[in-house]
């Protein structure tokens, strides 16, 4: 039964959990292609495009949108001044490793969107930056999936709990982040 939600469902999965946020939906992703469910190739293609088409999102909302939205929403107005701070100094590192820096996720490239960095210069460090993402993480993933089963054995008698146990902690992560941008929101 997992086989078959995993192979039937697992790749659009992949592309809408990465374009939301990711880590932890890729390395599902990850595991799942070790353990002979989902193909890690696909895995990484999937991660790329849904990280890649929702930064793009991101940059267009804030381009278009961002000063609005601050205006309605001031509580988002550190981490965006947080993000522009560091744009001004370091442009390019930024917007390539912005995927890896916690709680700047999801802003980062709203808040490009808000400056003067073109539409191209983003696009192209984003290309290159999603797939430096979408490499890593799968293989984190993937690696991590053979870390488990080199120390349990045969992981195959424990995908269900592995994979459980990897999404309770991915919803708890997500809870404690709503929670805490609700409080502070």
């Amino acid at each position: 039964m997992l086989e078959s939600l995993l192979t039937t469902y697992g790749y659009p999965i992949l592309i809408v959990g990465t374009f939301l946020e990711g880590e932890t939906v890729l390395i599902l992703g990850g595991v799942s292609a070790h353990l002979g469910y989902l193909s890690l190739d696909l895995v990484i293609a999937c991660g790329f495009c849904g990280t890649f088409l929702g930064d793009q999102l991101y940059f267009f909302l804030g381009r278009r949108h961002g000063s609005a939205f601050l205006a309605r929403y001031p509580s988002r107005r550190a981490r965006a001044d947080r993000v522009l701070h560091l744009l001004g100094k370091h442009q390019n590192l930024v917007i390539l490793s912005f995927r890896f820096l916690y709680g700047l996720r999801t802003v980062t490239p709203f808040a490009i969107g808000m400056s003067k960095v073109s539409y191209a210069r983003f696009t192209v460090l984003n290309l290159v930056g999603a797939g430096i993402w979408a490499v890593g993480i799968s293989l984190a993933g993937y690696y991590f999936g053979h870390a488990v089963d080199v120390v349990l054995g045969d992981i195959k008698h424990y995908e269900l709990e592995i994979l459980a146990s990897i999404a309770v902690v991915a919803v708890l992560i997500w809870l404690v982040r709503f929670f805490r941008q609700s409080r502070s929101g």
